[in-house]
């Protein structure tokens, strides 16, 4: 420490006429001020106090670690120096801990290297000091040489692994842990479990939660969460409800474990459930709660109740924490409204790689791949890193309007600039930038090529862009590939059969549906749906349960007549069966995403914007007659498919037709 430390600038600058004698006053008032920020009063204070008892200077040092104050850590440090009691450990460990937590890790290992006496709480507290600042290796090589370990040192490496996504050898070292004759407690119970749900593995989760239950901790809200969360995460929702009903007592960590648990298992409408019983419960939503929510409104595209949440966010003072910023991007884009994405992203304050991200994906889920573009050279000029979900948000903004040479100049880059090791979702983003493209033969050579194993998902990509380039001959080699890895997905047979029906392959047809039949393979119906006054109505081709459906059945016969007025003629090369020409245009008539804008039509109020959503790519007839019915009642009609939002204004799709 240099000597201009030892003035201790920050304290002198009080007059020491501010002193005044402590031999009465009780410690717990020099500890609640040091609690409360106010260091340099307590200091004055109690300043004969604390060199009578230097324990004390522990409760400064812990006030500097909440204030994030280095500099007055440092002044501290001086002072322990001249007063001679540097060599006392408790002191030491402390000093120790600040400058780990304040992120001065070579200060702490230096320290550690000329501290007289240490013991194996100094150990502890530099192993979790290198894995707070991100320097595994120090902490595994620390923990290799010490001579001595407790359970805190094998609590601080177990969760060192996991939290750098080791969790293969954090799982390992537990075990050995175990053999070594130590009690794991709740806080290595807890690491472990979610080393188990990072790895996805059902097996090791369920031996730990046996030596949970052996142990006596099955009650610990601890490790109660961290196994809910692990079975959960390793898709068993079921098992972790369980595990969360069984919780003698609930808390908010338990209610956000459940919530999130449903969540990301699919049941977005059960997470959206559990909430409002959770706000009955008596506790208040978190940062926590909201980013698992508004998720869940994405998956729905349940705009009414993400306006509220957002709302709620707001009430909480959780509306400004990126995560929540992150989730609120990418909920109002995924409701369609993209305007609202991009104010919400511009005004945030600090927003970090993942909101930069969440924009990106945002602009190019709606066709605006230059935009997408713009905002990622932005971020560079902002030297900001991005990362690997950075780059898949720019490939698929890429794919979807069409700029190939764009996509594959960023591929490049995220490998040669970036030195970002591809995954498989990327290659398949480059599989449907070149299929799209026309260039199916290159885009099966990178499938054949790439190091990573190819699923069932980069292969259907490849297959339809057979389809739409009515390649019949192509997509009967690749949806072999698809049937070998996924005999039971519907979707890949429904691909081959409407390129062989595009073909007018009849017979190749009939044999798939036949194929479809023995094996119990049922298509995916097109469902489309819409929220109207805050319920959500659903409408799929067939179902005759609407109350409305006479009306709309009416409604839309008009509308088509109207259309065809204007030119509109039914592509019946759209229906992919062997049937009249009668019944193929009937069967134009109600697809899903017509039914549902029909519904709309007739309830929503003139002049307001038309959301649907739908679980299937829309079909070219349906494109074109939205783009009709947005200009006969002059409406924006905004339509979420499988893959992207169609914005139809004034008879134009946002598309451009490439979709």
């Amino acid at each position: 420490m240099g000597n201009s430390c030892i003035k201790f600038r920050a304290f002198a600058s009080l007059d020491n006429s501010t002193s005044r004698s402590i031999s009465t006053q009780p410690t717990n008032e020099f500890i609640s001020l040091c609690s409360k920020g106010h260091l340099k009063k307590a200091f004055y204070t109690f300043k004969s106090k604390l060199y009578s008892d230097p324990s004390l200077f522990s409760h400064l040092l812990k006030s500097c670690i909440n204030s994030h104050s280095l500099a007055l850590a440092k002044q501290l440090h001086s002072l322990i120096i001249t007063s001679g009691i540097s060599s006392d450990k408790f002191i030491s460990n402390h000093l120790l801990n600040t400058y780990s937590k304040l992120g001065e890790l070579e200060t702490a290992v230096s320290l550690f290297g000329v501290m007289p006496r240490k013991n194996i709480m100094s150990c502890n507290i530099l192993i979790g000091g290198c894995i707070l600042n991100g320097d595994l290796d120090s902490a595994r090589q620390l923990f290799d040489e010490i001579p001595e370990r407790n359970v805190a040192t094998w609590n601080a490496m177990v969760t060192g692994l996991t939290q750098f996504e080791f969790n293969e050898e954090g799982l390992d070292l537990f075990f050995r842990m175990h053999l070594s004759g130590f009690s794991p407690d709740e806080f290595t119970l807890g690491s472990v479990l979610r080393g188990c749900a990072g790895l996805k593995s059902l097996n090791a989760g369920r031996q730990v939660h046996c030596y949970v239950m052996k142990s006596g901790f099955e009650f610990s809200m601890v490790v109660g969460s961290s196994l809910a969360h692990m079975y959960m995460k390793s898709g068993s929702l079921g098992e972790g409800e369980i595990v969360i009903k069984a919780m003698p007592v609930h808390n908010v960590v338990a209610c956000n474990t459940l919530i999130a648990g449903r969540a990301q298992n699919g049941c977005s409408e059960g997470a959206l459930d559990q909430y409002n019983i959770m706000k009955m419960a008596g506790f208040r939503p978190d940062k926590i709660t909201f980013v698992s929510v508004l998720s869940s409104c994405s998956e729905l595209a349940t705009l009414g109740q993400g306006q509220q949440l957002h709302a709620e966010a707001v009430k909480a003072g959780s509306s400004s924490v990126v995560a929540v910023i992150s989730s609120l991007i990418s909920m109002y884009s995924r409701c369609g409204c993209l305007d609202d994405a991009i104010k919400a992203f511009f005004e945030t304050e600090d927003a970090d790689v993942v909101c930069w991200s969440s924009m990106i994906a945002a602009y190019g889920f709606h066709g605006r791949g230059k935009e997408a573009i713009e905002l990622f050279n932005q971020m560079e000029q902002k030297e900001l890193e991005a990362n690997d979900i950075t780059f898949l948000s720019l490939l698929y903004a890429c794919s979807h309007c069409g700029l190939k040479d764009e996509g594959i100049k960023f591929f490049d880059m995220m490998i040669d600039k970036y030195q970002l090791e591809p995954r498989l979702q990327h290659y398949t983003c480059l599989v449907d930038l070149l299929g799209r493209a026309g260039q199916l033969e290159k885009a099966e050579v990178i499938i054949r090529s790439m190091p990573v194993k190819a699923d069932s998902i980069v292969w259907k990509t490849l297959l339809s862009a057979c389809k739409i380039h009515k390649n019949a001959d192509m997509a009967k080699r690749l949806a072999e590939e698809v049937i070998r890895l996924d005999p039971l997905d519907s979707a890949s047979y429904v691909l081959l059969s409407n390129t062989q029906a595009s073909a007018k392959r009849w017979n190749d047809v009939s044999d798939l549906r036949k194929a479809m039949r023995d094996m119990r393979v049922k298509k995916e119906p097109g469902i489309s749906w819409l929220e109207v006054k805050n319920r959500v109505h659903q409408f799929c081709m067939g179902d005759k349960s609407h109350p409305q459906l006479m009306e709309i059945d009416g409604y839309l016969k008009e509308l088509t007549l109207e259309m065809m007025l204007r030119g509109y003629v039914p592509d019946t090369g759209s229906v992919l069966h062997d049937m009249d020409l009668e019944e193929k245009e009937y069967n134009l008539l109600h697809h899903s995403e017509k039914l549902a804008i029909a519904f709309a039509l007739l309830n929503l109020p003139e002049g307001m914007p038309i959301r649907v959503m739908k679980n299937l790519r829309v079909c070219s007839d349906c494109h074109v007659a939205i783009k009709y019915i947005s200009e006969i009642k002059n409406r924006e009609i905004i339509v979420r498919d499988a893959s992207r939002f169609h914005h139809f204004k004034n008879g134009q799709c946002s598309c451009g037709d490439y979709w």
